[in-house]
């Protein structure tokens, strides 16, 4: 079975005044087809660096990075670009949604970007929020939405182009105990569904969702382990009843 993500030797630096940040130290990681993967570390560790590299926002100095047979490593920004809207759907901490357009309109964003029809967009972006319980809220704008309901509406954003992998980042930092379990609930769905998941988090908790979890320290991997006490939505969900 080929790895859906391929990554030999990665190396991150930075240059800040006279001082040279080794954000990323030869990290080598393989994530396989429907895997659910939670990437932690503390503050330093590089674990948003890594984020970054695996979701095309940034480049290695070094090393290769394969994402489904693309060698990405050394695309230009252009092509990263295109990458990222083909095989990357990404949900973050802060939901990045446009103010003043609706549900659908914030749904169908990255088919705009793909160049898909106007019809077949709306077809497309109606069957992913009706996937995600949010069929009666198209013509919302988020500020008439919950924080929960906005989240829904970033993880529809990330699924319409049916991509390779979610990349979820803290998708539950800016929510209340109940709806951060549903938010994750939802996750389990969708992984069910068939969809590579890769979850950046530093809450215990949420990373006990994930079937393998990876701890990154100074840059490095410091443990790779599959997760034997997976946590499910459903015990969670019981403990609010």
């Amino acid at each position: 079975m080929e790895p859906i993500i391929e990554l030999s030797d990665i190396k991150k630096e930075y240059k800040i005044g006279t001082e040279e940040i080794h954000a990323l130290s030869g990290v080598s990681l393989k994530i396989f087809k429907n895997e659910y993967v939670a990437l932690m570390g503390p503050s330093g560790s590089g674990k948003s660096t890594l984020m970054n590299m695996l979701g095309c926002l940034d480049s290695p100095t070094s090393g290769e990075y394969i994402l489904n047979n693309l060698a990405v490593a050394k695309m230009s920004d252009n092509e990263l670009a295109e990458v990222r809207n083909k095989q990357i759907g990404f949900v973050f901490q802060t939901f990045n949604l446009l103010p003043r357009s609706t549900t659908l309109e914030n749904v169908m964003l990255p088919l705009v970007y793909a160049g898909i029809e106007k019809s077949k967009r709306e077809e497309m972006a109606k069957k992913v929020l009706e996937q995600v319980g949010l069929g009666n809220r198209m013509n919302h704008r988020p500020n008439e939405l919950s924080g929960g309901q906005r989240q829904r509406v970033a993880i529809a954003r990330a699924l319409v182009n049916n991509p390779a992998i979610i990349l979820a980042d803290e998708p539950t930092g800016n929510l209340d105990s109940k709806t951060s379990v549903e938010i994750m609930g939802l996750l389990e769905e969708i992984h069910k569904n068939g969809n590579t998941i890769i979850l950046v988090t530093h809450e215990e908790d949420i990373a006990m969702h994930a079937h393998r979890i990876v701890r990154l320290k100074d840059g490095k991997v410091e443990s790779d382990n599959q997760n034997t006490s997976i946590t499910s939505f459903k015990s969670r969900i019981e403990n609010f009843h």
